[in-house]
């Protein structure tokens, strides 16, 4: 059995959060928690919140309230693009240089350990 989240329009940038899914990816949703919990960088906040929403999600299913949180783990953890917004900034000799800040959509999937 699995459950999904998505987390859309996250005003971090992908590659910054990937480097830290990469931490969690296949771990049990406990010790995935327990990382990302204690990590000091900000693109742990919006990953925590995602898999905590896709636990809650398996567990308010009908099959899940069989389920305990310690049974789940992450089967599937992508980190895409979203759209950037486009900005300026004063350069040198009365130019202007583009500054890009950057988004993503973080994608969950929490499933039973015997199901693999």
């Amino acid at each position: 059995m699995e459950a999904k989240a998505v987390a859309k329009w996250v005003r971090k940038s992908p590659l910054k959060v990937r480097r830290v899914a990469k931490l969690v990816r296949g771990k049990v949703v406990q010790d995935a928690l327990n990382i990302l919990h204690f990590s000091d960088t900000a693109a742990s906040e919006p990953l925590e919140k995602a898999i905590r929403s896709a636990v809650s999600n398996m567990l308010n299913k009908e099959e899940g309230n069989k389920l305990s949180p310690e049974d789940l783990y992450i089967k599937e953890l992508r980190i895409d693009e979203g759209y950037m917004l486009k900005r300026f900034r004063a350069a040198s000799m009365g130019r202007a240089t583009r500054i890009r800040r950057r988004t993503c959509h973080i994608s969950v999937v929490v499933a039973d350990k015997a199901v693999n």
